[in-house]
């Protein structure tokens, strides 16, 4: 393979912030790369900088001779009445010629833009955000690129339009691209490569040639590995100190030497619990009264908006614990379903009654609740400095602070902040004012995956009903036990027990659009059951003795437990080295499982033996 770019110990600092610092890597030509990474992280500055719209404040990138890059933006932009294919021909420096022309649209009908965009000349201006995304991958692949680089491309789109996303970049074999996306779906069916770009790694970033499902494995390894590591160097730090409090004067060399260790080793030791602390975003939606059994009921209920007819003849009861996903192409009808079940507009035909009493709390994905100029501390408390969170008064800088807002942010107008903070932000008012049943429209918007997980455990433990309109097919199979999806060609309503459930009913359908790409090899570990404790039986005693050979073993037993316990230490600290090898890590943690469960198989065979030696 060839490198088509190279970075050394490069690093970039905004205001008083660091990103991120000493990053080393390559990108060679066909490499599929899914760069992840917490909010604040630098993710998108790093694509910039490999874009060249950006330098490091440090370090060198080198680019290949041979190197093209397309640069995918989170919100592509287009000159005001641009149409379709001047948009596609903007990006070669001879438009007019007959090749660019014939490239152009070759590319609008091979990702399906042809009835959309009238062949290209229907004004961007009149294309959604999905539509949108499409024509801004269209532009940038007329360039012809050897290195794709795609930011957040999942945003704004629907499932359909995911599903064919992943479709195309499947068909892309001799493309290289780097992907920055949360949708750990879409992340898993795309990429063989993954790169997290987070503090807490060593040297700042992991470099892991695999799958995301099977570099969770190696991420949850290397955490407990560091932790360990943190435990022996609190332990040898303790002895240290201990030394130090004895008196020990500094009259030799060894013993200097002895006590800057002790110092070094505390910076390291603080050093790394920091890096370990636990930053996740926490989300309380509080206890709620009991729900009704119902809280909507539709009832033959038709809808129509100007003259294209959504769905017709729904009948449908929400429970007050519904945990209901609903799904469907832009523009099919989920966010004006949404509108009924808020009472905001009336049905076409039907009835749709909603329990007195029940109160909604509406998270818009298009953020209307929140005021661009106004700063992120008034849209929590317009005035004073405190918030009310479950009938109790919090200072509202350190309410915030808990969805990682710094200090000088909590003054910045809300426009100034990204999308994924401005959901943060959105989601953090809501919980003030939470009611019985939460409506989300497309919250997972911008959150990184660690927020994510943290919003979807908060979801599962939400007393009232959920209701969630998501792209996320992994975030929502996770919440929903029910999903709804608009069917455009038949103006139905269907009902699934899961996104995939629907999708391969989709393509067995035979409708238009992309086959289901198959989702097997990332599945969410099953929950698992409470250990019920048995009820203790009666021990009767036995008049049966050791044997000599069962007394032989009893006598060795403690040396045998001691060999075990003291060969589980010495896996441990070989599992501490953060530069140990993927398969190594792997047999490790297995030898280390494998240990474990001799031990306790021991602890249970010398108690055995302890009492029949008692004659109990």
């Amino acid at each position: 393979m060839s490198v088509l770019l190279s970075a050394h110990k490069i690093a970039k600092t905004f205001g008083v912030q660091t990103l991120f610092k000493d990053i080393t890597f390559s990108v060679e030509d066909s490499q599929k790369i899914g760069l992840i990474g917490p909010n604040g992280a630098g993710k998108s500055t790093m694509l910039q900088i490999i874009a060249q719209k950006l330098k490091p404040d440090k370090g060198d990138v080198s680019f290949g001779k041979s190197l093209v890059v397309g640069y995918l933006e989170q919100s592509p932009q287009f000159p005001k009445d641009q149409t379709v294919i001047d948009a596609l021909l903007s990006s070669v420096m001879y438009a007019e010629d007959a090749s660019s022309q014939a490239r152009a649209y070759e590319l609008i009908a091979k990702l399906n833009l042809e009835t959309e965009t009238d062949y290209g000349q229907k004004n961007v201006s009149e294309l959604s955000g999905g539509w949108l995304k499409r024509v801004a991958l269209a532009r940038e692949l007329m360039k012809d690129p050897n290195l794709l680089l795609l930011d957040e491309p999942t945003n704004h789109l629907d499932v359909v339009s995911i599903q064919w996303l992943e479709e195309f970049l499947s068909t892309q074999e001799k493309l290289a691209y780097l992907i920055i996306t949360h949708d750990r779906l879409f992340l898993q069916n795309t990429c063989d490569m993954i790169f997290d770009l987070d503090i807490k790694n060593p040297d700042g970033l992991i470099k892991f040639s695999g799958t995301y499902a099977d570099f969770l494995d190696l991420k949850d390894s290397l955490i407990s590995s560091q932790k360990t590591l943190l435990s022996t160097k609190k332990n040898t730090l303790r002895r240290e100190t201990e030394w130090l409090r004895r008196g020990a004067k500094a009259r030799q060399t060894k013993q200097t030497a002895r006590i800057d260790r002790a110092h070094d080793l505390k910076d390291n030791v603080y050093n790394l619990a920091t890096i370990l602390r636990d930053k996740t975003v926490t989300f309380d939606f509080g206890e709620k009264d009991h729900n009704p059994k119902k809280i909507i009921e539709m009832d033959n209920v038709s809808l129509q908006r100007d003259t294209k007819l959504l769905f017709k003849n729904f009948s449908y009861i929400f429970g007050g614990r519904a945990r209901t996903g609903l799904l469907g192409a832009n523009g099919s009808g989920k966010t004006s379903l949404i509108k009924l079940m808020l009472g905001d507009i009336p049905p076409t035909s039907g009835t749709v009654k909603i329990t007195e009493g029940i109160e909604m709390s509406y998270f818009s994905q298009k953020k209307e609740d929140l005021d661009t100029k106004t700063s992120v501390m008034k849209t929590l408390c317009p005035q004073g400095d405190y918030v009310h969170l479950q009938g109790q008064a919090v200072y509202a800088k350190s309410y915030l602070s808990r969805f990682h807002f710094r200090h000088d942010q909590m003054d910045l107008p809300v426009g100034k902040i990204s999308g994924g903070e401005q959901s943060r932000l959105l989601l953090a008012k809501m919980m003030l004012g939470a009611k019985s049943v939460l409506i989300l429209d497309e919250p997972t918007n911008d959150l990184d995956i660690e927020t994510l997980d943290a919003l979807q455990d908060a979801l599962a433990a939400f007393p009232g009903a959920v209701i969630l309109v998501s792209h996320d097919r992994y975030f929502m199979d996770q919440v929903c036990t029910e999903v709804l999806a608009i069917d455009e060609e038949n103006h139905k309503i269907e009902k699934f027990a899961t996104v995939l459930q629907w999708s391969e009913w989709q393509k067995n359908k035979g409708r238009g659009g992309p086959s289901a790409v198959p989702q097997e090899a990332f599945v969410a570990p099953a929950p698992v059951a409470p250990v019920s404790t048995p009820a203790s039986t009666p021990v009767s005693k036995s008049n049966k003795k050791l044997s000599f050979k069962e007394q032989r073993e009893l006598d060795t037993m403690e040396e045998t437990i001691q060999k075990a316990e003291a060969d589980v230490v010495s896996i441990e600290e070989k599992m501490a080295q953060p530069n140990l090898a993927f398969p190594e890590r792997q047999e490790m943690t297995r030898l280390h499982q494998t240990l474990k469960d001799k031990i306790e198989k021991l602890y249970e065979r010398w108690e055995e033996l302890n009492r029949k030696s008692s004659g109990l």
